[in-house]
């Protein structure tokens, strides 16, 4: 049976301008500026973390040069990661009928697994070209991520796409492309929880409980973070209209890539093992 949907209930979208402002032919986007605002935050972010050796029990492995130079890798293998993967996981054949559009990315359409796995190689390339610990590397990327992601989802509410199901909650509105039904804001949900929430927990276990002592620890709490929030979101969230659901009515793309991330992040917490940085280097009179 249907829930009963009262149109005339509905929130109002505040249906706000993708552009943000336009000079001639430049136009800049909020899509575009959450992804240059979340990566320049989480750069800041990772260059405190670096610096504060209280929260690697020693001398922090990593150094602020490192973090300098990684933003221009982990920019490329986000966006590179997340357009390719969008166009493979989610519209293949689309993007495949006309290809040029492939390199559109300011009109939307990023997937966050594609993003992931970029970052990720570009993590790999990065720490063996630095002799970095990858873990360590690993966990202060994953200790900040949420910034961006929080700030990408809030951007996808402003553009009014990704929007959820059909609803009759209290909060629900008519999206612009979505026809006059009201619908959950299910990227502000993921919002909350890809971002905030995941970033205060996150926070809580660097700062609180020492995360950073144990490898992995970090990874795989926002891992497994991440693949339970995001699939919770996906009983809200409407799945994309060439897809729909996998089997039977519930199921999307979105939860078949995201349950293994909460086996992978399981895993990595119960095998983190806490190791002995070399403690910093002190100056005697």
């Amino acid at each position: 049976m249907f829930p009963i949907v009262l149109p005339q209930l509905a929130l109002t979208f505040p249906n706000l301008d993708p552009i943000l402002f336009q000079i001639g032919p430049i136009a800049i986007r909020w899509y575009s500026l959450s992804y240059i605002v979340g990566i320049v935050l989480g750069w800041l972010y990772a260059k405190s973390i670096v610096r504060n050796n209280r929260l690697w029990g020693g001398q922090s492995p990593i150094t602020d040069i490192d973090m300098d130079d990684f933003m221009l890798w982990a920019t490329i293998g986000t966006v590179l990661g997340g357009r390719f993967g969008y166009v493979f996981f989610y519209d293949f054949a689309g993007f495949m009928a006309d290809p040029v559009s492939i390199f559109q990315i300011w009109q939307g359409g990023m997937s966050f697994h594609g993003g992931f796995l970029g970052v990720t190689i570009a993590m790999i390339l990065f720490a063996r070209a630095r002799k970095i610990p990858v873990w360590s590397l690993f966990d202060v990327i994953a200790t900040v991520v949420p910034i961006g992601l929080g700030l990408g989802r809030v951007a996808n509410f402003i553009n009014g796409e990704l929007w959820g199901r059909v609803s009759d909650a209290p909060w629900a509105m008519a999206f612009p492309t979505g026809g006059p039904q009201p619908r959950h804001p299910s990227q502000l949900y993921e919002a909350a929880l890809e971002g905030a929430l995941l970033l205060a927990v996150l926070f809580i276990a660097v700062y609180s409980f020492k995360a950073l002592h144990r490898p992995r620890l970090a990874t795989g709490i926002f891992v497994g973070g991440y693949g339970i929030a995001r699939t919770i979101v996906e009983f809200f969230r409407e799945p994309d209209a060439h897809l729909g659901y996998l089997f039977g009515d519930w199921f999307t793309m979105g939860m078949l890539l995201s349950l293994p991330m909460v086996l992978i992040g399981l895993v990595l917490i119960l095998s983190a093992r806490k190791v002995e940085y070399l403690a910093p280097e002190t100056d005697h009179a």
